[in-house]
């Protein structure tokens, strides 16, 4: 059965494909693609590794069109999420009001009041 196997970093990026037999498993498709020649630092059975973007231990058996993704490790932390990330989302979608007025919610009473003024700006159009 045909499989493929994929490895990319910043500046280049290897793609193979082969026939393998059936039962092969992921890690043995790596060996088998010669990746591990150009990359020797990647680790077949303890990296991360995945078919069409979901992870996959590395005994996971492949199917016939499966493509074997080797997957960097991340770099560095995620940013954290800021406390007030609710605020920033409706500053930027209120394109009439500033940051100071955002960041407060607004009463049921003060947006009823401020869509009955909306309305009223554009029939006044």
């Amino acid at each position: 059965m045909r499989v493929g196997v994929v490895y990319a970093e910043a500046t280049r990026q290897v793609v193979t494909e082969f026939d393998v037999a059936e039962g092969t498993t992921a890690a043995e498709a790596i060996r088998r693609s010669g990746i591990l020649g150009k990359f020797p630092r990647l680790d077949p059975d303890g990296g991360k590794i995945g078919i069409f973007g979901k992870v996959v231990p590395p005994e996971h058996p492949l199917n016939e069109g499966d493509r074997v993704e080797i997957y960097r490790p991340a770099l560095g932390k995620p940013p954290k999420k800021s406390r007030d990330s609710g605020a920033e989302a409706a500053e930027q979608g209120n394109e009439e009001g500033t940051a100071a007025e955002t960041a407060k919610p607004l009463s049921a009473k003060e947006r009823a009041m401020a869509a009955k003024a909306k309305l009223a700006a554009k029939k006044g159009h």
